[in-house]
């Protein structure tokens, strides 16, 4: 079943990626974000783009003890774990000029700082245009970070993220907006770990639906 999810959500292999800068402006670059980033960037870009990357699967094995938690109850939010296979989508966002270092300040203090994130570059495939894929920037939590939670059982991650809330919001409207935008994409897009966990919350949460009513909720 993953064999074949996989094969339906990646491409055929493709020309090598553009670099992280363009042949018309070096100075621009690309920067990826496949869990809050994918609704609130929160800084000027100049474009932006739905895709994926490849060889990488989306796991809800970061803390956040601000964002979406607190030191006492943290939140869990998401990380890319490497994995052959694996197939994550988000949306690469393009700064130039000075939104580049503007940008890069803003995501240093709240994906590293405040996250416990560390920069990696990825090869992202446009959904319009997979056959042109672009070299961008991602936020990853490596095990190495002291917020870092690791795998748990899909009910148990449920149970902790309707038991927090941070400086952001709740941790389920985190959950939910990713959840939403996965149905955005279209059916070619699959996360069977995000969609586990939203099963999870909905046998925990009597008439729960997914949906912008829901979101209103939290």
């Amino acid at each position: 079943m993953k064999q074949e999810s996989a094969a339906q959500n990646t491409p055929p292999p493709s020309p090598p990626a553009q670099p992280l800068g363009d042949d018309d402006d070096p100075q621009a670059l690309w920067i990826f974000g496949y869990g809050s980033l994918v609704w609130r960037p929160d800084f000027t870009y100049s474009d932006s783009r739905v895709g994926f990357v490849r060889g990488y699967s989306r796991r809800f094995w970061q803390g956040d003890t601000f964002h979406r938690g607190s030191d006492k109850m943290p939140g869990r939010v998401v990380t890319l774990l490497e994995d052959r296979e694996g197939c994550t989508w988000g949306v690469a966002y393009q700064v130039r000029g000075e939104q580049v270092s503007e940008a890069l300040k803003y995501l240093n203090v709240r994906e590293a700082v405040l996250g416990g994130y560390d920069t990696k570059e990825v090869t992202f495939y446009p959904q319009d245009n997979p056959d042109q894929p672009l070299k961008a920037l991602a936020y990853v939590a490596t095990p190495q970070n002291p917020g870092y939670l690791g795998p748990a059982p899909e009910e148990a991650i449920a149970t902790q993220i309707l038991a927090c809330r941070g400086f952001s919001g709740h941790n389920l409207e985190y959950l939910l907006r990713l959840a939403d935008f996965m149905q955005l994409c279209g059916p070619q897009a699959q996360d069977e770990h995000l969609a586990a966990i939203v099963d999870a919350v909905g046998t925990m949460l009597p008439c729960f639906c997914p949906t912008k009513q829901a979101l209103a909720l939290v």
